[in-house]
């Protein structure tokens, strides 16, 4: 019975050690930070050494100045068919990107700003296109009210270009730098020379702890 008595015993001076060391845990239940909308143009409260929305804004409206004052791509005879896409932007930086946000923006903004004066082809909606005239040429819909052409539209010019970076780390104070190089270059689709030639450059430096997704 002794022993039975001094396991009850212990057994209740365990219980009432948890309770009180669980009394004194301080649990952090406040609620998250509300949401906040931030400049694009504008370094946010979450930045780093990559290529972040500021410098997008940035460089696609630097280009699309330099791009409607050249006399090649913007004639006063006719409008330049020309292709601005993803397709030719090679990333070979260590900064993940989604290369399309560089080239849909310039792409929608020169065409805003060129009232006319560019002719954007989306080769990038080709099998959109060619779907409908599929049902238009084989007669299960009406040919439309614009027009009927034997192709679609060829390009004068077409975008290319590289993106570029160089890294450094500071191994006593974990610093890290990064060199950005952004080059956009506008090909003749005919004699395949470079009509015009724009470049983006910029350099970050910080104790880098962002994640790019």
């Amino acid at each position: 019975m002794t022993n039975r008595y001094i396991l009850i015993i212990v057994s209740i001076v365990t219980l009432m050690t948890g309770c009180k060391s669980n009394d004194s845990v301080t649990y952090d239940n406040n609620a998250g930070k509300a949401t906040i909308y931030e400049p694009i143009a504008q370094s946010g409260s979450v930045s780093g050494i990559g290529v972040e929305s500021q410098d997008i804004v940035s460089m696609t409206d630097q280009m699309m100045r330099d791009m409607l004052r050249n006399p090649m791509l913007v004639s006063s005879g006719i409008s330049r068919r020309i292709i601005i896409d993803s397709e030719y932007m090679v990333n070979e930086s260590t900064s993940r990107i989604n290369k399309n946000m560089m080239t849909d923006r310039l792409r929608i903004n020169l065409n805003r700003a060129a009232n006319g004066r560019m002719v954007f082809v989306g080769r990038h909606f080709s099998n959109m296109v060619m779907k409908e005239r599929e049902l238009k040429r084989g007669g299960l819909v009406d040919s439309g009210t614009i027009r009927t052409t034997k192709a679609t539209a060829g390009a004068d010019y077409r975008l290319g270009g590289r993106i570029t970076s160089l890294d450094a780390l500071d191994t006593k104070t974990q610093q890290k730098s990064r060199y950005h190089q952004v080059t956009f270059e506008m090909v003749d689709l005919e004699l395949g020379t470079i009509v015009w030639s724009g470049i983006y450059e910029f350099k970050k430096t910080a104790q880098d702890d962002i994640v790019y997704r």
